[in-house]
């Protein structure tokens, strides 16, 4: 019977390739504690680190025979820990990046809106106040804003001078100003002059 702990790692290297279970056993058991200690504190995470040497010990099982039994099988293990502790900590970037951008947009998304919601409810408001203007002046407002005619266009369609025209809008403006404040009171300037 074969005392396994007593091959050297060179020893188990090559049994290992020859599909031998106990030797892959004793590979296990003579590393995974010092390889545990090195990956826990490289990655700061026992639970992180368990997982790495799960993967580790799993592919070292299925590509046994590319282990070279001649090789260094301690300097083999300790690489394959660091290749894989690095994976972690890329994966981890890609996924930091992923959950940023994923905040940014929620964040963009809840800016955007909220402000389709205020500007809904400023739509609304100016409405109402428009709503409430003088008939006549309301109906010129309408032509020269919404429909974006010139006074020009608005005296000769409703039979007025040009100058009642302007005097009607700006009369309708300085309402507005006193009923909405200053702010709409210069998106609606913006939109006047033409």
């Amino acid at each position: 019977m074969r005392i396994y702990s007593s091959y050297s790692d060179s020893e188990l290297a090559f049994l290992l390739t020859q599909g031998d279970e106990l030797a892959f056993t004793e590979i296990y058991n003579r590393f995974y504690g010092l390889l545990f200690i090195h990956a826990s504190k490289r990655l700061n995470d026992e639970e992180e680190a368990k997982d790495v040497l799960h993967q580790l010990f799993e592919s070292l099982w299925v590509k046994r025979m590319q282990v070279a039994p001649d090789g260094n099988l301690s300097a083999y293990l300790y690489t394959a820990v660091r290749n894989r502790v690095l994976d972690v900590f890329a994966h981890q970037k890609v996924e930091n990046k992923y959950v940023d951008s994923l905040q940014d947009y929620i964040d963009q998304d809840h800016v955007l809106t909220d402000y389709l919601v205020r500007e809904k409810q400023m739509a609304l408001l100016i409405e109402k106040e428009i709503d409430a203007l003088p008939p006549k002046m309301r109906e010129i407002f309408i032509l020269s804003r919404k429909e974006n005619k010139s006074h020009k266009e608005i005296a000769i369609q409703l039979g007025l001078s040009e100058l009642t025209v302007k005097t009607q809008v700006k009369n309708a403006l300085r309402i507005l100003k006193t009923r909405l404040g200053l702010v709409v009171y210069v998106a609606l300037l913006f939109k006047t002059y033409r």
